[in-house]
């Protein structure tokens, strides 16, 4: 196939879906290149014993997460929220807590340094989010350590320590040491703070989309219609100042602009005709994906919450360090939904698929007890696997990236404009963060059309 439109974008997930969508409601011609067989790019739904729809993928959405809230309005669909009634579980070194409310009953000592470390967190983070992060006032010091340096400097027992590291497994599927201090900064600072980001009730993890969050997707496309072209993993892009040619194997596209919407390290993966600037390409260099393994284990009820349990539990010691309740919202298949996340994916990715079985159940039976081994269904999903992911849940910068090409994370280069949540200036990461870089991607082109028109 060969075409000519007015925007060509890469990547079906909801980043590109939306940019597509805004520019196809501004009387643009637009084709949209998909390397999936599907859309939703880290939005996947699965199925339940009963047929009930699970998300291997991406799922929740919570309070300030305007942007895709208001998506989700505008496409009819409706949220429930995730289940918290109930006593929650957390085993923090030797000590194990089982609580209600936001605090486990944990070394008081530790709690009070935790408290102090989220206080200079926040306060750092704010500052940061305020601008460009490369500009912030403490960007080179922040820039040139990793989290784990900065951990080291601001906690001061091993409760707290063990704690942030929990955290940062669970925020960014990475380790502390893999990371700048920069972007953890900026990354809670673009969510409002460190408690908007690990918070069930109040915070990103409280509500789901009723059918999984993969139908946000699929009713965008099914506006865009056959705009959409599947099984088409681009290749090569040549671009000058008259427009660009994108190359995905028997496709070709002719358009004016382009929009790459796929994660940093796969537009790495791309051929440029002319090669990139120099920054734009040292800067994917040093924008690795996250590592996690998502799993969905099913039983006949949610046995845990007649013990009085919430199915929220996290541990800074078992590879499955954060469980949550997974139930969809008909009350069965009761579903523990757990997160092999960092350094734990990675071991777990090399054990063969029923011993890493084997270990999710015995952790879990050692968060809820012995009918935890006896599950109806188990469904993993690895998103280091994913060809066309790399990884989850999102990118992040090594030491040192932001403050020398932090400038080319959304900057256009000629007819070439960038979207993704990394792009994202709040939640990134997130939903939200795809759809604001999807609305950011489509402004910038509809804004160098509608100039070129009037010349």
């Amino acid at each position: 196939m060969k075409t000519s439109v007015d925007v060509v974008v890469v990547g079906a997930g909801i980043a590109g879906l939306v940019a597509a969508r805004d520019l196809v409601r501004a009387g643009r011609e637009v084709v949209v290149l998909e390397a999936r067989d599907r859309v939703g790019g880290r939005l996947l739904n699965a199925e339940l014993p009963g047929g009930a729809p699970i998300e291997v993928g991406g799922q929740w959405v919570g309070p300030g997460q305007d942007q895709v809230l208001a998506l989700i309005d505008e496409l009819g669909l409706t949220t429930f929220p995730t289940h918290t009634e109930g006593r929650h579980i957390a085993e923090i070194g030797t000590a194990r807590s089982v609580y209600t409310g936001r605090v486990p009953r944990l070394n008081p000592v530790a709690l009070a340094d935790v408290a102090q470390a989220q206080w200079r967190l926040d306060r750092l983070a704010r500052q940061v989010a305020a601008r460009e992060p490369w500009l912030a006032e403490q960007a080179e010091d922040l820039d040139g350590q990793t989290f784990a340096t900065w951990l080291r400097r601001n906690v001061y027992t091993s409760g707290g320590r063990s704690f942030f590291r929990l955290i940062t497994e669970a925020v960014f599927s990475a380790e502390p040491e893999d990371l700048s201090a920069l972007w953890a900064c900026f990354y809670v600072g673009a969510a409002g703070g460190l408690d908007a980001l690990i918070s069930t009730a109040g915070g990103a993890q409280q509500d789901r989309v009723v059918g999984g969050s993969q139908r946000i997707a699929l009713a965008l496309a099914d506006e865009l219609g056959d705009r959409i072209v599947l099984g088409a993993p681009v290749t090569e892009i040549s671009w000058d100042a008259a427009g660009v040619q994108v190359s995905a194997g028997r496709t070709t596209v002719r358009a004016a602009r382009a929009v790459i919407a796929v994660p940093p390290p796969l537009a790495a993966r791309i051929r440029f005709g002319p090669g990139l600037p120099g920054d734009r390409d040292q800067l994917v260099q040093r924008m690795p994906m996250g590592r996690v393994i998502k799993v969905n284990v099913a039983y006949d009820e949610p046995f845990w919450r007649r013990d009085g349990l919430s199915g929220q539990a996290n541990s800074d010691h078992r590879p499955l360090g954060t469980v949550f309740d997974n139930t969809p919202p008909a009350g069965a298949p009761g579903v523990l939904v757990g997160f092999l996340e960092g350094k734990h994916a990675d071991a777990a990715g090399r054990l063969d698929p029923a011993e890493r079985r084997s270990r999710v159940l015995t952790d879990l039976t050692g968060y809820f007890g012995p009918q935890a081994q006896h599950p109806i269904a188990y469904i993993e999903r690895d998103w280091a696997e994913e060809e066309f992911s790399g990884g989850c849940y999102g990118a992040f910068t090594a030491p040192s990236t932001l403050t020398r090409f932090g400038t080319a994370l959304r900057t256009a280069i000629g007819p070439l404009h960038w979207a993704g949540t990394e792009t994202a200036t709040r939640w990134a990461g997130y939903m939200d963060g795809a759809v604001e870089s999807g609305h950011r991607a489509a402004r910038e082109i509809s804004d160098v059309l509608m100039t070129h028109a009037q010349i």
